[in-house]
């Protein structure tokens, strides 16, 4: 299976990927960190998967998007974006919104 074979696979089986640099537990920059907390505060469940794990990953979901940054956010296999866009979305409670059109609870309402 190719790189993006694998990354197609993950963005389509789960409901909520986050490819960022670390771990949720333990991230390794601080735009995953911000992302992580934003997706945490939000109350979503997600998948988060560790770019720095593998170089051929960490350059494979950059061509997947056509995304030059990490972190990468996806919904329901919509690329929704990094950092700076999730930032704003969740600031103007879009984020929020763009879960519960997709179906995917949070604890907190939009």
């Amino acid at each position: 299976m190719s790189i993006q074979d694998w990354i197609k696979s993950e963005v389509e089986s789960n409901d909520v990927v986050l490819f960022m640099k670390g771990t949720p537990a333990f991230p390794q920059c601080g735009f995953s960190g911000q992302v992580v907390q934003i997706l945490d505060y939000v109350g979503v469940p997600y998948k988060g998967v560790n770019v720095l794990e593998d170089d051929e990953l960490r350059q494979g979901i950059k061509e997947f998007a056509s995304w030059p940054t990490i972190p990468q956010l996806y919904i329901k296999g919509e690329f929704v974006g990094g950092c700076d866009i999730i930032r704003e979305m969740f600031q103007n409670q879009e984020l929020q919104a763009a879960f519960e059109e997709k179906g995917i609870s949070t604890s907190q309402s939009a």
